[in-house]
């Protein structure tokens, strides 16, 4: 089994801890950091634990044991076990005054991804999965409120596993190697090295802030597509926050009632610990109309099925010039930033970020974020599509401009 030196995880727990969280800025002295993993990310637990106590930080743990399928006799998965013995009260159930102590509590959260086992919920109904999401559902509102007040920020990182590295296909040194040059762990100095690549990205998003108040909509043409998406009212995009390490895309939660038209995913979804491939989507006045999978159809129209999941919340284009992933990686986090030949473009169903508003987001109502075409939903589901395509915003006066092509933005 391939373990990081403990250079590279000091340089991944600095990068985290004192970059990523805090918005690019890192944690001050004081402050309270929720930790989420499992058993198998335990070297990058431990270095991110020391990091945060360095940084003056206290560590708020939830720690967690491994998921695996196992079997009848020998049931390795708790999730699992619940999923399949849990009655509707239990799935229902939502521990209100411990989980907004939570969030009162804490100034940042980070989550580990580490599957011991990318199956562990294989064949579990998906309603019941679906369900547990809506009951949790006020748990990220509640985060989500403090965010918007910026009094909250969070990160997502990724601890391979050999179980990964053999869905992705990879050797784990291979896996891990991914990671260290998507993260720029092999540089002597990988927070400055963040901030330059920001800095080059910022450049762009600004371009695409002073175009998007001429934007009426975005034309997505390619082998795999020929989607129109309304942009929105008052809408930015963003980038560069430090929420998910690595991250270089830049994204915006359109107006979802201005999608029309159609996209085919090349890129798996793995979601739920289960692995969706084939997926293609068809999209009339802002809802799916019509969904198909090559491999586990039911769960995707399962999810689609929860209330505001046929909506787009999201829709996001990487430059390959930006991110040194070129493999894939069997992980959203990582897929979702993909370099490669033609970059990337992913669009989430589900939930908006109602971050992308252009004011203050501390003072938006849901009626007004509604108003605007702001989707809300327990789900919030990106899905991937590495090939060819070409980007044109479509302006109010008539005009049209490239802003993507061939992986590139042209801005």
């Amino acid at each position: 089994m391939y373990t990081p030196s403990r250079e590279v995880l000091k340089k991944y727990a600095d990068v985290l801890v004192n970059f990523a969280l805090g918005g690019g800025k890192g944690i001050k002295k004081g402050e309270v950091v929720r930790v989420s993993a499992s058993e198998s990310s335990k070297p990058l637990f431990l270095a991110v634990h020391n990091a945060i106590v360095d940084a003056g930080g206290h560590v708020m743990s939830h720690y967690a044991p491994d998921d695996e399928q196992g079997d009848k006799r020998r049931n390795e998965s708790f999730t699992r076990y619940f999923y399949e013995h849990a009655a509707p009260h239990q799935l229902d159930y939502f521990p209100a005054k411990y989980l907004r102590g939570v969030v009162e509590e804490m100034d940042h959260s980070m989550y580990i991804v580490a599957d011991k086992d990318p199956h562990a919920l294989k064949g579990v109904d998906p309603k019941k999965i679906m369900r547990r999401g809506v009951a949790l559902k006020p748990y990220k509102d509640w985060q989500h409120e403090k965010e918007w007040k910026g009094k909250f920020t969070w990160t997502i990182a990724l601890y391979g596993t050999p179980a990964m590295a053999k869905e992705a296909g990879l050797s784990e040194k291979e896996y891990w190697n991914q990671i260290i040059k998507a993260c720029f762990l092999d540089h002597k100095n990988p927070i400055a090295k963040w901030k330059e690549v920001y800095k080059q990205i910022e450049t762009y998003r600004r371009k695409l802030n002073a175009l998007a108040p001429k934007t009426e909509r975005l034309h997505a043409v390619g082998p795999d597509m020929d989607l129109w998406v309304k942009l929105g009212e008052k809408r930015n995009w963003l980038a560069g926050s430090g929420r998910n390490i690595p991250s270089f895309e830049i994204f915006t939660s359109p107006d979802w009632r201005g999608t029309n038209g159609w996209i085919r995913f090349n890129q798996p979804l793995y979601r739920y610990s289960n692995k969706i491939t084939g997926i293609e989507l068809w999209f009339k006045n802002g809802l799916v109309v019509k969904s198909k999978a090559k491999t586990n159809e039911k769960l995707l129209k399962e999810m689609i099925a929860t209330k505001g999941a046929n909506r787009i919340g999201e829709y996001s284009l990487t430059d390959r010039r930006h991110s040194r992933i070129t493999k894939f990686m069997a992980e959203t986090l990582f897929d979702e930033n993909m370099g490669g030949r033609f970059g990337n473009t992913h669009l989430a169903l589900g939930m908006s970020y109602r971050d992308t508003y252009a004011g203050d987001v501390s003072k938006l109502t849901t009626k007004q974020a509604e108003a605007l075409g702001y989707n809300d939903s327990s789900v919030h589901t990106d899905i991937i599509s590495t090939t060819r395509r070409t980007v044109t915003a479509h302006l109010k006066d008539g005009k049209t401009k490239v802003i993507y092509k061939d992986g590139a933005f042209v801005l």
